[in-house]
């Protein structure tokens, strides 16, 4: 599970999914050239996408970029066999092979950044469903539910818990930032509208857990992503929240710990993917 090797550049997705896929297949190729010269031998790729993938590999929703499965695959083929495996996914494979699930027959794996996904766990293994179609668990609208929430007909748990959705709701509340870890530095230096954000969101995401807790009765909730990992008002209003939530006392105290596999489950479990199939 150790990175051997890393090359980072931004998505920018409003270029175009062509775009990207270019941008895809160059750091590929980069990636294979330079392992070479460092003696390892690439045998398989995997990628994660945050978009829905069915049961045999294929990309079958276009939310974020427009890619056809048979583009991606022929692409990449050019260097090793390739697996297609939705982010939030691969990312629970990560943390159920290396990470902070290793240990736990079943686990609810969460990720909370750009977007928030959600994946059940069994002895290993990411449970798929029977299209694939699992992990949308913040993107479905939401009703009017009132104060504290502030959710508004027809606004989903991405929309007010998400990074994003933090600096969309701070700067409608006069504030400045440009990122979710702007909103949370605001609420640590005692910014009134940023806490109240903050919180709100995570308690909001805390409930959304329980119900999962209530529902699939996990051993455990292991939570990733850039605002699942930080520290202060988010992660404190989202744990209280979650075991507020949770309604049987069987559960309540069950782990809610983080990834440790950290920002780069997606990446490890990607490559977990690719090594499960063709090992």
């Amino acid at each position: 599970g150790r990175i051997q090797l890393r090359r980072q550049i931004p998505t920018q997705p409003d270029r175009g999914g062509d775009v990207v896929l270019g941008d895809v297949f160059q750091l590929a190729t980069e990636l294979a050239t330079e392992s070479g010269r460092r003696n390892f031998q690439v045998n398989a790729i995997g990628l994660g996408v945050c978009e829905l993938v069915n049961i045999i590999g294929d990309i079958v929703s276009a939310n974020c970029l427009p890619w056809r499965s048979a583009d991606v695959r022929e692409g990449l083929a050019t260097i090793a066999p390739t697996v297609i495996e939705a982010d939030v996914r691969a990312a629970a494979l990560a943390e159920a092979t290396f990470g902070a699930g290793k240990s736990h027959r079943i686990f609810v794996y969460v990720t909370v950044g750009t977007g928030i996904s959600s994946c059940l766990v069994i002895e290993g293994n990411p449970f798929i469903g029977a299209r694939g179609a699992t992990g949308t668990v913040a993107s479905s609208p939401l009703p009017h539910l009132g104060q504290p929430w502030d959710s508004g007909a027809g606004t989903t748990l991405e929309q007010i818990a998400s990074g994003p959705a933090l600096v969309a709701r701070f700067n409608q509340l006069h504030g400045q930032a440009q990122s979710g870890q702007e909103v949370l530095a605001a609420a640590q230096s005692g910014n009134a509208s940023a806490l109240s954000v903050v919180r709100s969101g995570a308690e909001a995401l805390g409930a959304t857990i329980a119900w999962l807790v209530n529902v699939l009765d996990p051993e455990a909730v292991v939570i990733g992503g850039g605002l699942g990992l930080s520290e202060g008002a988010y992660w404190e209003s989202l744990v209280a929240s979650a075991r507020k939530h949770i309604w049987s006392d069987l559960h309540r105290d069950l782990p809610i710990v983080r990834a440790a596999t950290r920002l780069d489950a997606g990446l490890i479990g990607a490559a977990a993917a690719a090594w499960k199939k063709f090992a």
